[in-house]
């Protein structure tokens, strides 16, 4: 790994508008799903939040406990210009690892393939210490090989079930239907409960 893919990395990447993977709105699987939630105070957290265009939709079509996390102040500093009625307490700035808090949902989209393939076990054990006994994590994961030395890493159900199945009691795991045109075909929708 050539660079540390801390803080100042994503920053520097944001404010290049080296951003490849923002695609300027919610990812369709993302919002498709969100429209069947029928619960609207669900706590949501939303990690490696990005621009946050999912959390926008979220909190825009009623759901007003949502959470987003990134280690981007620039990206978070840009969501709060966009969404000036976000509550400042339901954006954390920082490391998802040392992240506290409980949700009854985990949004997943392109975080977990923005860390390194050596904390996807680490990335497992927080998102099920964050989650509340019922609580589930679902969302969008590549089934691409990408990139080994750079992000976006990249990924496949076999290696994703290894990862998960020991935590999770109930994994659906299919090829979106529904993924933007370049993604086509290497998208996977997840829901691990």
């Amino acid at each position: 790994m050539s660079s540390k893919l801390d803080a100042s990395f994503w920053n520097s990447k944001y404010n290049n508008n080296d951003i490849g993977w923002d695609i300027g709105y919610p990812s369709p699987p993302i919002a498709e799903y969100a429209d069947q939630l029928e619960r609207k105070d669900l706590s949501i957290l939303i990690p490696g939040c990005g621009n946050g265009y999912e959390a926008e939709y979220l909190w825009k079509t009623g759901h007003k406990n949502v959470h987003i996390l990134d280690y981007s102040d620039t990206a978070l500093t840009e969501f709060k210009i966009r969404v000036p009625e976000f509550p400042e307490n339901q954006i954390h700035v920082g490391d998802f690892f040392t992240h506290q808090g409980s949700y009854d949902l985990i949004l997943e989209q392109t975080f977990f393939c923005a860390i390194q393939p050596v904390l996807r076990q680490n990335y497992v054990r927080k998102v099920k210490e964050l989650l509340k006994p019922e609580g589930k994590l679902v969302g969008v994961l590549f089934n691409d090989e990408l990139n080994e030395d750079k992000p976006p890493f990249g990924g496949n159900s076999l290696e994703y079930l290894g990862h998960f199945q020991p935590h999770f009691q109930h994994l659906y795991m299919k090829s979106c239907y529904n993924s933007i045109e370049p993604r086509i075909g290497r998208e996977l929708f997840v829901i691990f409960s």
